[in-house]
């Protein structure tokens, strides 16, 4: 089982060690898992479709490299990183496009490299809050459909598949919202319309801690990939 970090420590796993390493983080967002793979060395390029994120990623981590682009259209040579990361974006991509995703990243990874995909599962307690803001139980079996197909054909061999849960703390529900809101503003709107019903289900599901923050428990799966040669 990872441990405390898990996702990190699914990374990490994959490809030690990180230092010097060139990591492609695909939906890299605001930069959060690139700062976290740059503190360890790695040399860190980041790639995501929404211009004001890819900013903040680069004055975050000014040491790293971060460009405006799809998942299925990425803007790099032939083979040029030592591996590639979808950590909980392969389900924004639009469905259609989700197995270009994948192929795009076998394209710019180095033979028998790793290509990483962390989703979160369409089940927890943290996805029954989030449904009511928005419901992605379609786009997060269609991510998981398209890695099953992508194996059964032979495009890719996975090394390892990991399923583990997240324990994701909160001081209340205002610190939850703004977690949510943050990954896709927007949900701000739908946040406002059902206030009442998600701050029920709120109540409802979280676990209070000992140190009285509340937990949301959100099921992952993680495959570790490499493409077919």
């Amino acid at each position: 089982m990872p441990s405390k970090n898990e996702d990190m420590s699914v990374i990490t796993a994959a490809f030690e060690p990180l230092e010097r390493k060139l990591i492609l983080d695909i939906g890299c967002g605001k930069g959060v898992l690139a700062r976290s793979l740059s503190d360890l060395g790695a040399c860190v390029t980041g790639v995501d479709p929404n211009g004001e994120a890819v900013a903040v990623a680069r004055r975050a981590i000014p040491a790293g490299m971060f460009h405006q682009a799809g998942a299925e259209a990425l803007p790099f040579a032939d083979r040029c990183f030592d591996g590639a990361i979808f950590s909980n974006s392969l389900h924004h991509v639009p469905e259609l496009a989700m197995r270009e995703a994948l192929q795009e990243a076998a394209r710019i990874v180095k033979p028998a490299q790793p290509i990483i995909i962390i989703e979160p599962l369409a089940e927890g307690s943290f996805f029954s809050v989030l449904r009511l803001v928005e419901d992605e139980t379609y786009v997060r079996a269609a991510a998981q459909k398209v890695i099953d197909e992508v194996l059964e054909n032979g495009i890719f061999e996975q090394i390892r598949r990991i399923d583990y849960t997240r324990r994701e703390r909160f001081t209340d529900l205002d610190q939850f919202l703004d977690r949510i809101v943050a990954v896709s503003p927007t949900r701000a709107t739908a946040v406002e319309e059902h206030h009442p019903q998600v701050e029920a289900a709120f109540l409802r599901y979280a676990k209070v801690a000992a140190d009285n923050p509340t937990i949301l428990e959100q099921p992952m799966r993680a495959h570790v990939l490499k493409a077919k040669t």
